[in-house]
């Protein structure tokens, strides 16, 4: 069990606008998943690896294939109080499931 948070890095975001657009994202995410996975996913220590998009584009596509998959996903737009404009999309969390089901939404992502 694992989730994956795909960041933008085309924004520029500093780095503790970044931790905490990718934290918003993993508990949205969560707070989407059945109750099983939830708890399967915590009680296995929350494994979360943080991936890089170069679009809003790129988030979006991410997202749909989540949802055809039948992932729990949430995509963070930012509320605009410091760096980025209000409503920009900013990072998509995909999981917690299983390893390879999120795989097959964001494997071929690199690291952060």
């Amino acid at each position: 069990m694992k989730q994956a948070i795909v960041a933008r890095a085309d924004l520029g975001m500093g780095e503790g606008k970044l931790a905490a657009q990718v934290a918003h994202a993993s508990l949205q995410a969560f707070e989407t998943a059945d109750g099983r996975a939830g708890r399967e996913w915590k009680g296995d220590g929350q494994k979360k690896v943080v991936l890089r998009a170069h679009s809003e584009s790129e988030l979006f596509e991410l997202a749909e294939r989540a949802d055809v998959d039948g992932l729990p996903h949430a995509l963070v737009r930012d509320a605009g109080h410091t760096q980025l404009e209000p409503g920009t999309t900013t990072a998509l969390a995909v999981g917690p499931a299983a390893d390879d089901r999120v795989d097959g939404v964001t494997g071929d992502l690199s690291l952060y």
